[in-house]
């Protein structure tokens, strides 16, 4: 009798405990959304955007919240994406309806500047870029893969064999589209140059081009056509600048002997073409083999020891959510001012930046455009300057970035900003 006594009070203390266990828990109808921060507070400001990709792709309703705590993300509640998001190590806050209400009361509320963008469907995404193993790293390569966002890598062949319509969103690894091997003449005795030269010239040859320039000037069209069709265009470092000297040069010969084997048209100047461009006009090409610069187009040309890395940074533009949703998702950030970084073109002149085209972040010191957005018929493009934001002077063989260390980069998270730009509902991503 007295063990069952005993037996009895143990049972009801557990069920007392369990009962106070469960009362303590907040039950799970209660967090009927999830938000993503991403301010100061974000534990991996990167993988957010990777979650946020993920969510989209599985069908849910993602709101992307503009200027609300760093542009956070709001989602419906789910244990599938407590999970990713726990995986992904990404802090995220449970917010009840009522709470839920009151942020959308705020975000949405006249005096405030800020906006809600529901993003739909994950884009499809591109990389061109060459299957050579080079000397040195691409950014969006590296935040994608940190962010743990599928894409393809595609290059020439697929772009000229009419592959690139696949594809919403691409992006131009560091590149050199005038067909000067990225002018790393300094490099021509190096086993990777001539790797690379021998790689591109036999795909000259095999697409039916005299010349190497040739080919990148034909890929280069078709990167115009299809942003003009509707695609979503981002680059950086070399790949902004020499995309347009390629296409204002389309009819005429800009490359020195040293490159192509032939020379340079003596009158290149006057048969440029700017029209044909996307962000830069009236500018120059350097068409010195032995200089390591394409045009002054970059006004980071002079060496880096002339810069001051303590004092290099630029500073986002504040536009107005409401009214201006395109360049306010691109510069979604959880600071204003970033450090600059280096790069083949490190940053753009304002005077040869086309009227109509965005400028979404400048260096205020040296009057220099870090950042900048325009549209091309149907389509957008986005170039972003420098090569490396956790870098600031990237050398030719140097490891690449591990992002592991670099969890809340506001360089970078310009870079994953463009991966869901092209998820918003139509009507949002007109400028």
């Amino acid at each position: 009798m007295h063990h069952s006594s005993s037996l009895l009070s143990l049972i009801g203390l557990l069920l007392c405990a369990g009962l106070l266990l469960h009362a303590s828990t907040p039950p799970t109808t209660q967090a009927q959304e999830i938000l993503v921060p991403m301010d100061t507070g974000q534990t991996d400001h990167l993988k957010a955007y990777g979650a946020a990709y993920w969510a989209i792709d599985q069908g849910m309703e993602v709101d992307w919240l503009l200027n609300y705590r760093g542009g956070s993300f709001l989602l419906p509640a789910s244990s599938g994406l407590t999970r990713e998001l726990n995986t992904r190590g990404v802090r995220y806050e449970h917010v009840s309806g009522s709470e839920t209400a009151q942020i959308l009361s705020e975000v949405e509320s006249p005096s405030s500047n800020q906006s809600v963008v529901r993003l739909e469907k994950a884009p499809s995404i591109a990389i061109y870029a060459p299957e050579q193993t080079l000397p040195w790293d691409d950014a969006v390569l590296l935040a994608l893969e940190y962010a743990e966002v599928p894409y393809d890598m595609i290059y020439n062949d697929e772009i000229l064999n009419g592959e690139l319509e696949q594809y919403d969103w691409l992006h131009l690894h560091h590149e050199d589209f005038t067909g000067q091997y990225g002018k790393f003449y300094q490099y021509r005795n190096t086993s990777w140059y001539q790797e690379q030269q021998r790689h591109l010239e036999g795909l000259a040859l095999k697409h039916g081009f005299r010349k190497v320039s040739e080919m990148k000037l034909a890929v280069s069209e078709t990167i115009r056509d299809y942003v003009a069709g509707g695609g979503f265009l981002f680059a950086m470092c070399s790949g902004t600048e020499t995309l347009d000297i390629a296409l204002a040069a389309h009819d005429t010969d800009i490359v020195p002997s040293a490159y192509d084997g032939d020379p340079v048209d003596p009158d290149f100047m006057e048969r440029l073409d700017y029209d044909r461009t996307f962000a830069f006009h009236n500018f120059t090409p350097n068409v010195n083999a032995t200089e390591y610069v394409h045009s002054d187009i970059d006004v980071g040309a002079p060496p880096p020891a002339l810069r001051d890395p303590a004092r290099d940074y630029f500073t986002l533009f504040d536009f107005s959510a409401k009214w201006d949703p395109v360049p306010s998702m691109l510069t979604q950030n959880h600071v204003a001012t970033i450090r600059g970084f280096l790069g083949q073109s490190t940053s753009f002149r304002k005077d040869l930046i086309k009227p109509g085209v965005t400028i979404l972040a400048e260096a205020p010191e040296r009057d220099e455009v870090k950042y900048l957005h325009g549209t091309l018929g149907e389509g957008t493009f986005t170039f972003y300057a420098g090569h490396d934001p956790e870098d600031y002077q990237h050398f030719v063989g140097d490891p690449p970035t591990d992002l592991g260390l670099h969890k809340n980069s506001p360089g970078y998270r310009l870079i994953l900003n463009n991966i869901l730009f092209p998820a918003a509902e139509p009507e949002e991503r007109k400028t």
